[in-house]
């Protein structure tokens, strides 16, 4: 299976920044079919912020593609979340997830807590 390291969050003024890394250490993030990021915020459902698949296509939605960045390093095997201009209401849970169509497996990271203070 996949396994999943991940790293980041932390609390951070308004207007601040941070960067969640998802390190795989079993597989190389080019194998696997998608690698994304997703939040849940206090009271509310999961949702994804931004992926990217094993050929490099990135793709956004829910918002914050203007102010977040998913990147990956593959000689490191990490994928990358670069968040600025952070907002209150980008507070909550982050997660990474892998998918593997073929095996039809997902791997969630622990996920991290982000709070952005006023």
């Amino acid at each position: 299976q996949v396994q999943l390291a991940e790293s980041g969050g932390g609390s951070v003024q308004l207007g601040g920044s941070l960067r969640h890394s998802c390190r795989v250490p079993n597989k190389q993030i080019t194998e696997i079919s998608r690698v994304s990021w997703h939040r849940q915020a206090p009271g509310k459902q999961s949702e994804m912020v931004a992926s990217v698949n094993g050929y490099g296509r990135i793709y956004y939605e829910n918002g914050p593609e203007g102010r977040f960045t998913i990147s990956r390093d593959i000689a490191k095997n990490i994928v990358y979340l670069q968040m600025n201009n952070l907002q209150p209401d980008d507070t909550g849970v982050y997660y990474c997830k892998a998918d593997q169509n073929l095996a039809r497996t997902s791997t969630w990271g622990r996920g991290t807590q982000v709070t952005v203070s006023s």
